[in-house]
């Protein structure tokens, strides 16, 4: 049989255990435990499975064993570059473990995370990343260690929690744009959790200062057009603004873009910053400066704390917080005049 040959179905355990000449619960022991078997029958197994193209089922696998190397993750938004880093992280760690990461989109929808959720529940996964709103009520029921990654309104009783210390963060931005002499600083925020925390941290520090709070859109989204919807409303209703903070990469292109409709110019007429330092904001053509949030950091914790509790079922949740970095670029200058 040649490898271009095509077949009328896909080869089966019993396909295998037929063409080596054992039984098909030989073939099972050389998948699930091969050292328990001799060399020769072995071998014999292995060169089955190359002749016939056999691959093994992780389905099948995982419910006859009651266990899964892999983890499931919960996110509200494909569209964020924060996911991206997050991912990237957790696949640092869990690779090194055998461990795969299957992803859920609960957007759009008040019960998509719950559905999203016990679709991953019914994966038998081993353990459970949350980067979306959750609730009690998406977890009753489930032993499955969890995670909940990044700030959120609520923390299901008996999740770990491991996110960005974006208080930090948003005290960064502030002390930087006041450094470089600017007196008049915008805010545009949004309603989630990690925005909520930027913006207190930059209030804390714009009040520390004696200034002015000057903050939109924080009942909004934080997406690209929600940043130019806010940034317009700061710049036409406080045009003597001369720095905007925005709550994330994604939001500070939509300021790019209402600063350059009103013909300003960044970082002479305006400083810019966002927050994520993505790959948005590290592209040449933007050169963004930001806040790293080193998500890439929490993801590493997040598949760490998941796998010291899959090994021990007993360890109590925890907390943690990632220190942020800022990461000055071309979009912000000393305030002129």
């Amino acid at each position: 049989m040649t490898l271009n040959t095509p077949r009328s179905r896909r080869p089966t355990i019993y396909d295998v255990a037929k063409n080596a000449g054992v039984s098909p619960s030989l073939v099972s022991l050389v998948l699930q435990n091969p050292s328990k078997v001799s060399d020769k029958r072995r071998e014999a197994v292995l060169a089955a499975m190359t002749e016939l193209g056999y691959r093994p089922s992780r389905a099948a696998t995982a419910l006859a064993s009651s266990q899964t190397k892999s983890i499931g993750l919960v996110i509200d938004d494909f569209r964020n570059p924060w996911f991206v880093d997050l991912l990237r992280g957790m696949e640092s760690a869990l690779s090194a473990h055998g461990y795969q990461v299957t992803v859920a989109d609960s957007r759009p929808g008040q019960n998509r995370i719950k559905e999203a959720t016990d679709g991953l529940l019914a994966l038998h996964v081993a353990g459970l990343v949350i980067a979306a709103e959750p609730s009690e009520a998406m977890l009753s029921g489930t032993w499955v260690p969890t995670v909940v990654a990044g700030w959120r309104h609520g923390v299901p009783a008996g999740a770990d929690l491991i996110t960005n210390d974006d208080d930090g963060g948003g005290r960064l931005a502030a002390s930087h744009l006041l450094e470089l002499g600017h007196t008049r600083i915008g805010h545009l925020s949004g309603s989630d959790g990690a925005a909520a925390h930027r913006r207190e941290g930059f209030r804390k520090r714009i009040v520390e200062a004696g200034l002015e709070v000057r903050i939109a859109g924080e009942s909004q989204g934080t997406s690209e057009e929600d940043g130019y919807t806010a940034a317009c409303w700061v710049l036409d209703h406080q045009p003597d603004t001369t720095a905007l903070f925005a709550a994330n990469d994604t939001m500070a292109l939509g300021a790019l873009a209402a600063a350059k409709a009103r013909g300003l110019s960044v970082p002479e007429d305006l400083s810019v910053i966002g927050y994520d330092n993505s790959q948005l904001a590290k592209s040449r053509y933007l050169d963004l400066t930001s806040v790293d949030n080193r998500s890439d950091l929490v993801g590493v914790d997040v598949a760490d704390t998941l796998l010291a509790r899959i090994q021990d079922p007993a360890l109590g949740p925890g907390r943690k917080l990632i220190e942020p970095a800022l990461i000055v670029r071309g979009t912000t200058g000393r305030a002129s005049g």
